[in-house]
C-alpha cells in the first residue's frame, strides 16, 4: 500500500477522515465510506429506427457502521462536506453517541493506497464517443439479424456504464477504481404465418467500444437470428427425466442460480445454505472443479477492488468435487470465521456490501462437447437457456431452455421448443458424469440482497445423468 493522496479525485481525504470519525462517535467499531459517481447511456432501435434515449448521473455517498456483527447503513445525495458531516453526525446519534469528534485534522486515521493495477483500461471510453458513434454499431447488429431467413422484427439495445467509486475506512483503507463497462442486446422475432418464435443474444465486457472489434455487432445479431430460426418449427419438448447435455456459456445459469447464491456467506451466515456445514466434503462429482473469479480482465464480472476495496482474487470454490471456500465479504468474515475473498459487491451507494458473486463457472473438464452427446442414446441437449426460478437455500429450480434439442442415437436431432428444466443444484452437482472442455461465459444481471449487479455464468458443455423435463409431449 502507498500513502494516499491529501485531495482524491472524488473526495478530499482529510474530510473522508473526519466523517468517518464523527459515525464513530456512536460506539462503532468499524465505518466505511462508499462515494460513487456514475454515468451511464440506454439506447434503443426498434426495426432500425431510434426509439429511445437514456441514462443519467448518479452521484452519491454511502455510510456503514458495525457494532460487532450488527450493521448500520445509511446514504446520501448531498456529497458535500456539511451533507458528509450532517450524514455521520444523524447516524451516531441514532445509535446513541454524541455525533461529535475531537477536532485535529485527519483524527489520526493515517490512510494507505489500496495498491491494485486495474486490470483493464478501455480504449474507446464511452464518455469520450459520441452517440452517433454507437447508434452506428446498433444498426450493424440490426442488420446481423434483419431478412435473415424468416427473421421479421429486430430490436437492438445499447447500454455502458463508468462507475467511480471511492472506498474509505476507519481501518485506514483508502480504494479507488474506475469501472467501465459496454454490452449490445438484440432480440430476433421470426413468424411465419401463425408461427412466432425469438432469439436473443446479449453480450458485454467490462471494457471499452474496442470491445465490438473482437465481438463484432453483426455477429450479435447473427446469433439472435440464428436461435429465432432454429425454433421457430420445432415441436413441443417432451415431458419426462432424460439425460441432459447442457451448452457452454449461458448454461452456467443453472450453477450460477441453484449452487452460486447458496454458497456466498450471505446464505451460510444464516445458516439458509444446504452446503453451510459441508466444507471440506465431497458435494460434486470428481470431473466437477468451480470457480468465481473477479480477475479476468475485461471480464462482464470483473473487479479489480471490491466494493469493500478490497483487491480482486480468484476463488476455487469446489476442487475436483470437494467444497473448498465460500464467497466471502467483511461481515460474513465476523459471522462464519472464513477469510475474505474479496467478494462484497453492491449495485450502488444506496445500499450495503454483501458476498456476491463475479465471473462464477464451472471449469473445463477432459471430454468434449461431441463425446457427451455420442454418450447419450435418448435425452436432450439444452444448447441455450433462459430463465427460471430458483428456491433459496435448498437450490430446487425451474429453467426454461431458449434452444433445446432431441438427442437421439448419440445424435442431435429435431429442434424443440417449450422445454424446461427441474431439479436440485445440490444434487445435480453429484450427477454430473462429464464435462468437456470448452468453457465459455455469459453475461447477465444477478439480484440479491445488494441490488442487482454485473456477473458472469459459465462453463463448458456438461452431461447430467438425468433431469426432469417440463414440456407438452
Amino acid at each position: 500500500m502507498t500513502t494516499a493522496p491529501l485531495t482524491a479525485g472524488l473526495l478530499d481525504a482529510s474530510l473522508a477522515a473526519e466523517v468517518l470519525q464523527l459515525a464513530r462517535a456512536g460506539g462503532a467499531d468499524f465505518s466505511e465510506l462508499f462515494v460513487e459517481d456514475t454515468v451511464s447511456t440506454q439506447l434503443r432501435l426498434h426495426q432500425g429506427d431510434l426509439k429511445d434515449a437514456g441514462g443519467g448521473n448518479l452521484f452519491g455517498a454511502g455510510l456503514r457502521l458495525l457494532y460487532g456483527t450488527r450493521v448500520v447503513y445509511a446514504y446520501t445525495n448531498d456529497v458535500t462536506p456539511v451533507g458528509l458531516r450532517d450524514l455521520a453526525r444523524t447516524v451516531a446519534r441514532a445509535q446513541g453517541g454524541s455525533g461529535e469528534v475531537v477536532p485535529g485534522g485527519t483524527g489520526g486515521l493515517d490512510f494507505r493506497t489500496v495498491d491494485a493495477r486495474p486490470l483493464s483500461v478501455a480504449r474507446e471510453h464511452p464518455l469520450a464517443t459520441a452517440k452517433r458513434d454507437k447508434l452506428a454499431l446498433m444498426r450493424r447488429a440490426h442488420g446481423g439479424a434483419a431478412g435473415v431467413g424468416d427473421v421479421k422484427t429486430v430490436d437492438v439495445t445499447y447500454s455502458d456504464r463508468v462507475q467511480r467509486v471511492l472506498i474509505a475506512n476507519s481501518e485506514g483503507l483508502w480504494a479507488e477504481d474506475e469501472r467501465v463497462q459496454v454490452r449490445l442486446y438484440v432480440n430476433a422475432i421470426a413468424q411465419d404465418g401463425t408461427l412466432r418464435e425469438s432469439g436473443y443474444h446479449a453480450p458485454g465486457a467490462s471494457r471499452g467500444l474496442e470491445y465490438f472489434e473482437e465481438v463484432t455487432p453483426e455477429s450479435v445479431g447473427a446469433e439472435a437470428a440464428r436461435i429465432a430460426n432454429a425454433m421457430l418449427r420445432a415441436r413441443y419438448a417432451p415431458a419426462g427425466k432424460f439425460p441432459v447435455v447442457i451448452g457452454n456459456a449461458f448454461g452456467g445459469v443453472i450453477f450460477h442460480e441453484a449452487c452460486g447464491h447458496i454458497l456466498e456467506t450471505t446464505a451460510v451466515e444464516k445458516q439458509a445454505s444446504v452446503f453451510a456445514d459441508r466444507m471440506g466434503q465431497q458435494i460434486a462429482d470428481a470431473s466437477v472443479s468451480a470457480i468465481d473469479d473477479g480477475t479476468i480482465p475485461g471480464s462482464w464480472g470483473m473487479v479489480t477492488v471490491d466494493d469493500e476495496g478490497m483487491p480482486a482474487q480468484r476463488t476455487v470454490l469446489i476442487e475436483k468435487g470437494i467444497l473448498t471456500s465460500f464467497m466471502v465479504d467483511r461481515v460474513g468474515a465476523q459471522k462464519t470465521g472464513y477469510a475474505r475473498t474479496g467478494s462484497g459487491r453492491r449495485q450502488n451507494y444506496t445500499y450495503a456490501p454483501a458476498s456476491r458473486m463475479r465471473s462464477t463457472f464451472i471449469d473445463n473438464g477432459d471430454r468434449t462437447p461431441d463425446d457427451l452427446i455420442r454418450s447419450v442414446d435418448h435425452g436432450i441437449y439444452a444448447r441455450t437457456m433462459g430463465g427460471g426460478s430458483v428456491s433459496p437455500g435448498t437450490g430446487d429450480y425451474n429453467f426454461a431452455v431458449n434452444e433445446a434439442y432431441m438427442i437421439r442415437n448419440g445424435e442431435i436431432a429435431e429442434p424443440l421448443r417449450g422445454a424446461s428444466l427441474v431439479g436440485n443444484g445440490a444434487q445435480d452437482l453429484l450427477n454430473i458424469v462429464g464435462v468437456a472442455g470448452d468453457l465459455a461465459l455469459g453475461q447477465g444481471m444477478c439480484g440479491s440482497v445488494s441490488g442487482s449487479i454485473p456477473t458472469d455464468v459459465g462453463q463448458p458443455h456438461l452431461l447430467i445423468s438425468a433431469i426432469t423435463v417440463g414440456g407438452r409431449a
